[in-house]
């Protein structure tokens, strides 16, 4: 483990034991003021003079959702923070030390948060324009008050630098950080098993992390002993690396949610399902009654799903590709589903331009693009194999053509993970060319195959059918 890493840790664990008193603060504006000097200062330590990157974002954005028309402010927030992002990771070739790595962190979920409050700001002008408020029952007056959204300057800065969140997310909206703040949920939360349930689990991943960074290291993919070793094992060497990156991860995203759950962030009624990075998503004229009862505050069921961000079990043993990759990084999801995917006006490009934002928000490395922009051409495959085995499948067969499914989905994420972790072109090209590229190959193989198969499952298909027409 790096000197990165223990930083890191330290400052996770800092921030899930500091919520044991930030949730006890009542005063707001003391809570506001206390959650953002906290934030600021974790921010300071892992940036240095490197903070002033962040400062330009909040303010420049500040600038936009404030005084640039509601009808466009979201675009020229996506505009300016994506652009800056890109020059805040370039900075070398302008002069500029290259920030640190933990800066990198902050400023992703920074340019999430801000973007987000953008479309939040014209979703609300948008809500305000389509019709007349007479014309809506109450329930819809009801969602449109709980999603309005009206901030400040200093509520911006705020919700920018808020302790809870500002170093790995995960992304929460502006209306969740407002709720959290005038809405008495987070005192009749069970934020203590909440907190529990998600720790459980981090001494198991801790191990297995180290366990498995120990003998197979990303570092040794990149010497010159592991290109003496066999085919068979560098090929290989994909799946113990894919499990270290996933015990990496499941460590910080679980960690990152309990900072939420020990602040009593992201708490609400079990009632109004909320959605992860949505959070309540019905029954908001319910939500609202209950907050002047303290009677039935006390009896209600609530949950912290808004901030749930990752499901480390179905990421690792759901069978499909497509259903995986929504086990991970939940909030971000949302985000690019809400603000990219659906926002964009062409549907045939939609999903390329969400893949290739995801990319960008990532960084900088062709390692993003080669494993997030291959992930179309695994959802072609798994189409086609899950129309010819698992769509009408059922029995014990049909539990072992989930497992072998299962066995190429971990494959090709294995496969896909290797690049993410090498990030470098040259690193990639050298490894993919050492074992001859065999997933690309294994892909075409696979896909003309399964075609063929498809194609003739049809055509059986289609002859039983005008059978049994003319029969009747």
């Amino acid at each position: 483990m790096n000197y990165d890493d223990v930083v890191y840790l330290c400052l996770l664990f800092f921030s899930i034991a500091f919520g044991y008193y930030y949730r006890t603060i009542k005063d707001k504006d003391l809570k506001k003021n206390v959650g953002t000097a906290v934030g600021l200062c974790i921010t300071l330590i892992v940036s240095g003079i490197h903070i002033l990157h962040s400062f330009v974002t909040v303010f420049v954005n500040i600038l936009i959702i404030l005084f640039v028309n509601k009808k466009q402010c979201h675009l020229a927030s996506f505009a300016f923070s994506f652009l800056y992002l890109l020059f805040f990771r370039s900075t070398i070739h302008f002069g500029i030390p290259y920030p640190p790595a933990h800066t990198n962190l902050v400023q992703m979920i920074l340019t999430l948060k801000l973007v987000g409050l953008a479309f939040e700001v014209n979703s609300t002008h948008n809500s305000r324009k389509k019709r007349d408020t007479s014309e809506k029952n109450q329930e819809e007056r009801d969602e449109d008050e709980a999603n309005r959204i009206e901030p400040t300057c200093l509520d911006i800065i705020h919700y920018a630098f808020n302790y809870v969140g500002v170093l790995t997310g995960p992304y929460y909206r502006y209306r969740t950080f407002v709720d959290s703040l005038n809405f008495p949920f987070s005192e009749h939360a069970d934020w203590k098993k909440a907190t529990i349930d998600k720790l459980k689990y981090v001494p198991l991943y801790s191990a297995l992390f180290l366990w498995g960074s120990y003998y197979w290291p990303i570092s040794y993919a990149m010497s010159d002993e592991f290109y003496e070793r066999s085919w068979l094992y560098r090929y290989w060497y994909i799946w113990p690396n894919f499990f270290i990156f996933r015990m990496r991860i499941y460590i910080g995203i679980v960690l990152s949610e309990c900072v939420c759950t020990m602040a009593g962030l992201g708490a609400y009624p079990t009632l109004t399902n909320p959605k992860p990075g949505q959070g309540p998503s019905e029954k908001f004229h319910e939500m609202k009654k209950l907050i002047s009862n303290e009677d039935a505050l006390k009896k209600t069921d609530y949950d912290f799903e808004t901030i749930h961000n990752i499901n480390p079990y179905g990421a690792d043993f759901c069978t499909t590709y497509r259903e995986a990759m929504k086990h991970w990084n939940i909030c971000i999801q949302y985000w690019l589903a809400v603000n990219v995917y659906k926002r964009f006006p062409s549907k045939k490009y939609r999903t390329a331009v969400t893949m290739l934002v995801s990319s960008f928000w990532h960084g900088v490395y062709s390692g993003y693009y080669v494993c997030i922009g291959t992930a179309p051409l695994c959802l072609m495959l798994e189409d086609v194999y899950y129309k010819l085995y698992l769509k009408d499948g059922k029995g014990p067969y049909f539990k072992v053509l989930e497992w072998v499914h299962w066995f190429f989905r971990m494959h090709f994420f294995s496969y896909q993970g290797i690049a993410f972790l090498l990030l470098e072109v040259n690193l990639i090209l050298k490894y993919y060319n050492s074992i001859y590229h065999a997933g690309l190959v294994l892909w075409v193989i696979l896909y003309v195959v399964g075609f063929k198969l498809l194609k003739d499952k049809r055509r059986r298909e289609k002859k039983i059918a005008e059978k049994a027409a003319k029969n009747e």
